[in-house]
């Protein structure tokens, strides 16, 4: 049954191989149900509800790209759109969280309708080679951001913060009171903390050298019990292993789609469906080039549409149970790191996300310094696709090198891919080199400017 769902041998793993790979990425995600529920808590939310939503819409749309597309992406709520949703539109614009939620509903059905009119694939199809290539090794510069800052090998220098984005990553703990012109510093080696992630790191990628099957999630396990046997890590009191949701606090179908519209949010709508476009359509490309699924330098995407399609509706479906927009998660590359590559990885990550409506005390047991490792060490297997960019070619190595660098120096996947869709055409219309631009890129380009001149 199995191998007829996800064609296992086809794509050359094993059903061990798939679950070790669906826990290795639920491992490493798992940090979005206790971080959506602060971030919206904040914006005035029930935590409760927030849990309950993340969960549910995380599993079931996870399960969905499993089962329909066969992809070993996972999805959940988007740690950027989140701190939109929660900061600038409900706090900085004084908007109800209803109404944010109606907003969030229109933008998931603007963006079901590019995908149903085959222009969001026209678009992914229309991006040249060296642009694809560069989106992924920018998200594995961009992982590789996100677990040095939950590992505290590196923190951020909380004078030089906005206070909207200080609020943010105050909630994530990445935070330092240093004073130093430097925005990024050298986290505490001290820490015993960041030495249980130094361990985390090297012990994992040795057993990768060593070729261990499921390498990343042994490594998780034995950081994890190690915080616990030197006493860094403890259980909270009055542990339980089970704890039922109370589905009487959950803010299913609390949204306000008229009161989006009456309020004209289009431009939290478009801001909404454009981060939403570059986000997921980067971790898409990104995951599935490194599953071996997509072959970017033969324009081959098979299943994209699906799983396109999928990620579109879980934006407004998240947006029913209560949560901001369901996206494509670029944690789900850990679980390709670890073999993953059919459907049978998200569906594994998927049950994973609605056990813990029952097991949610659990996953407090799995401290950063367990977690953040593996997202370094993804980062690094997703550069190995750069030697096929050919930087002596300016006009293909330029873009693509802003596409890398932007992605974490601004901490962001969409701005990266903006600023290759502008400079890109740009290259080649100043060389004289037209021809090799389709036709697709300068609409993008032109949306582009329009949306970071206006908006």
């Amino acid at each position: 049954m199995l191998e007829k769902l996800f064609a296992l041998q086809e794509r050359n793993t094993t059903v061990k191989t798939e679950i070790i790979a669906g826990l290795t990425t639920f491992i490493t995600m798992a940090y979005i149900l206790f971080l959506a529920p602060n971030i919206l808590g904040i914006a005035g939310m029930d935590k409760d509800a927030v849990l309950i939503a993340t969960a549910l819409g995380g599993g079931l749309v996870t399960i969905a790209m499993g089962l329909f597309v066969n992809y070993p992406i996972c999805l959940a709520p988007g740690v950027g759109l989140l701190a939109f949703y929660a900061f600038t539109v409900v706090l900085g614009m004084g908007i109800p969280w209803q109404t944010a939620l109606g907003a969030v509903f229109i933008s998931g059905i603007v963006f079901l309708v590019l995908t149903l009119t085959t222009v969001r694939q026209m678009i992914v199809e229309g991006i040249p080679a060296s642009m694809k290539i560069a989106i992924t090794v920018g998200i594995g510069l961009f992982i590789t951001i996100i677990g040095l800052k939950l590992s505290g090998l590196m923190t951020i220098t909380l004078s030089l913060l906005p206070d909207t984005v200080a609020q943010v990553a105050a909630t994530k703990g990445h935070l330092t009171p240093s004073s130093t012109e430097t925005l990024l510093t050298m986290g505490n080696l001290a820490d015993p903390q960041v030495l249980l992630a130094l361990f985390g790191l090297f012990f994992t990628s040795i057993l990768m050298a060593r070729r261990v099957q499921g390498a990343l999630l042994i490594g998780v396990i034995a950081t994890t019990l190690l915080a616990y046997i030197t006493g860094n890590a403890q259980l909270p009191q009055n542990f339980s292993i089970i704890s039922v949701p109370d589905f009487s606090k959950a803010a299913f179908f609390q949204l306000d789609i008229p009161g989006a519209f009456h309020m004209g949010l289009v431009t939290i709508i478009f801001s909404f469906t454009f981060v939403e476009l570059f986000d997921s359509m980067g971790t898409l490309i990104g995951t599935a080039t490194k599953a071996g699924i997509a072959k970017p330098k033969e324009g081959k995407f098979p299943g994209l549409g699906k799983a396109m399609t999928v990620d579109a509706v879980g934006v407004s479906f998240g947006s029913l149970l209560g949560t901001s927009t369901i996206t494509a998660f670029v944690e789900s590359a850990s679980g390709v790191g670890a073999g993953g590559r059919t459907g049978l990885t998200a569906v594994t990550c998927g049950v994973m996300f609605l056990l813990c409506l029952f097991f949610a005390p659990i996953i407090t047991l799995v401290p950063n310094c367990a977690t953040s490792p593996v997202l370094i060490l993804v980062g690094a297997l997703m550069m190995e696709a750069i030697k096929d960019i050919d930087f002596s070619d300016w006009t293909e190595g330029f873009p693509a090198f802003l596409v890398i660098a932007l992605m974490p120096f601004t901490y962001s996947i969409a701005n990266g891919v903006a600023a290759g869709l502008i400079v890109y055409p740009l290259m080649k219309i100043v060389a004289g080199r037209t021809s090799e631009v389709k036709w697709i890129m300068y609409p993008l380009a032109l949306i582009v400017l329009i949306r970071y001149i206006w908006y």
